[in-house]
């Protein structure tokens, strides 16, 4: 699991610059990364190393992830991001 430490470093992170990907994954990362098993939140991290060209495409569906660790953290996202 994540330390607090590290936990507001990840959601810190989050915030990309691109709106639309600060509109997910920033309430993502507050609401829900917690929450997650070591393993999620490790995805998670890998998944915000990627380019904001990258994950804009994922999240707006014009690409998919090659690992399908990172298709279903996006996958979650999206669905947090419907459900709210």
């Amino acid at each position: 699991m994540l330390s607090e430490q590290e936990l507001k470093r990840q959601i810190w992170h989050s915030r990309r610059g691109m709106l639309e990907l600060d509109q997910l994954l920033e309430p993502f990362a507050r609401q829900q990364l917690p929450l997650l098993d070591a393993v999620q939140q490790q995805v998670y991290v890998r998944l915000l190393q990627h380019q904001d060209p990258d994950l804009f495409a994922w999240f707006m569906g014009h690409d998919e992830a090659s690992d399908p660790q990172l298709r279903s953290m996006v996958a979650l996202i999206k669905q947090y991001v419907q459900s709210t």
